[in-house]
């Protein structure tokens, strides 16, 4: 009698398709999110720096705003090279150069205190920028394409949380390292000998010395850090070497119109956080000392990172485009409000101008590069240049509160919260949508 196989059960076993089990990204995330912590810390010493420089070489505002100038017009000059060496060595080893970029600008702090030389300190903050271009254009697409599209924005927001939290704690530190002693004024200075005067500014420049040398050393740690750690290989939205592509970012609205939108957010954010500190002090408004108004600023910046916080698990639940053009709205009457009113009134509802300022970058960013496929990078790489709105609007800014008066300068913030406005609404729409309408 032939022997049957044995078998374990009735019938043959089916195939089971084998699932991959879902990527974590956790780790990765908590990684690149230092990199924001950091940018936003340094970006927010900028507030500090202004009115510390503008004391010791008896700068107007206009000449204080070059500042503001130099660091944001490195994002306008540098953003498209670094969206090149994106698409061409990835997103994680862009972060580390820029780090060690960072590095060098803020090491280049040190000679510019010692020889009290404005110019040498505009040139370390262009560099410093340079670095901080390099992490902005690699480390906020890598964050959108870090897990589902649907969640972009709300994963990116939550980054950039950390981000404010940086830019809370910053404007604090700096108040009370940068701006320990009150400078002296307009009138002591002008009776000073030539020689006197170069003591006096080498003496107030020298208390950025310690907290850039710090950062500098945090800068070099950090890239190592970047360097070894394992993060994830992201190649779908990175054009291949010699690969041709049927399309432009120029076919791309939602992207055009995002990177004005940038140009708008963050020269309107920048605009406000850089006066804050001379707005406090004038005498219709709080009549406040230089390092007092400074832990001020630390509340405008916060409202910023609670907002992100709140704001998201929010984005996952309304459309991100409403939802910015709510908060716009809400700026926008904050800001009028302020130029209108005076006293604390004034200054409390500029500073809750940062609450709803929360969700604008990462989500005109993440709507700004819906959509792009392999064209993400190189639209990094646009939205980033818009950054150079900080540059810009600031000086705009500067120069007519020379002539009008620093309260009522700030309709050029209330036109780019209308702009942004718009955007929210109708310019952020991808091409898919706008087709689908037609």
């Amino acid at each position: 009698m032939a022997t049957q196989p044995v078998t374990t059960g009735s019938a043959p076993s089916p195939k089971i398709a084998v699932v991959a089990p879902a990527v974590n990204y956790t780790r990765p995330l908590a990684i690149v999110t230092t990199l924001f912590f950091m940018w936003g810390f340094l970006t927010s010493l900028n507030d500090i720096l202004v009115p510390h420089l503008k004391s010791i070489f008896e700068l107007n505002y206009a000449q204080a705003m070059l500042i503001q100038f130099a660091f944001f017009s490195a994002y306008f000059l540098f953003s498209l090279p670094w969206a090149k060496f994106v698409n061409r060595i990835g997103y994680q080893k862009t972060m580390v150069v820029g780090l060690f970029t960072m590095a060098v600008g803020a090491f280049l702090f040190l000679p510019a205190a010692s020889a009290a030389w404005y110019g040498l300190f505009l040139t370390a903050l262009v560099i410093l920028a340079a670095g901080i271009t390099g992490l902005q254009v690699a480390a906020n697409p890598y964050v959108g394409l870090l897990g589902k599209p649907q969640t972009a924005s709300s994963r990116l927001d939550l980054t950039q949380a950390f981000n404010s939290l940086g830019t809370t704690i910053g404007p604090k530190i700096g108040g009370l390292l940068i701006l320990s002693a009150a400078p002296l004024a307009v009138e002591q200075l002008s009776q000073l000998a030539p020689q006197a005067l170069k003591a006096y500014r080498v003496q107030e420049a020298d208390t950025v010395r310690l907290p850039y040398a710090v950062i500098g050393v945090a800068l070099v740690l950090l890239a190592i850090l970047i360097s070894t750690s394992k993060l994830p290989e992201i190649h779908t939205a990175r054009s291949r070497s010699g690969e041709k592509l049927d399309d432009s970012i120029w076919k791309h609205p939602n992207l055009l119109f995002g990177a004005i939108g940038i140009f708008a957010y963050v020269g309107a954010e920048v605009s406000i956080g850089s006066f804050l500190v001379n707005y406090f002090g004038l005498p219709q408004i709080a009549s406040l000392s230089a390092k007092t108004a400074a832990g001020y600023v630390s509340f405008y910046w916060g409202g910023a990172m609670l907002g992100r916080f709140l704001g998201a698990p929010l984005l996952r639940r309304f459309r991100p485009g409403l939802l910015l053009a709510l908060c716009s709205t809400v700026a926008g009457v904050l800001v009028t409000s302020s130029m209108l009113l005076g006293g604390h009134t004034a200054m409390w509802a500029i500073l809750a101008v940062g609450l709803f300022n929360s969700i604008m970058f990462p989500t005109i960013f993440t709507l700004g590069v819906a959509e792009l496929g392999p064209l993400t990078g190189n639209g990094s790489g646009i939205l980033n240049m818009a950054i150079v709105g900080g540059a810009i609007l600031p000086v705009v800014q500067g120069v007519i509160a020379d002539h009008i008066g620093l309260q009522h300068a700030f309709f050029i913030p209330l036109i780019c919260y209308l702009y942004i406005l718009f955007y929210g609404l109708s310019g952020s729409k991808p091409n898919s949508q706008r087709f689908a309408q037609a």
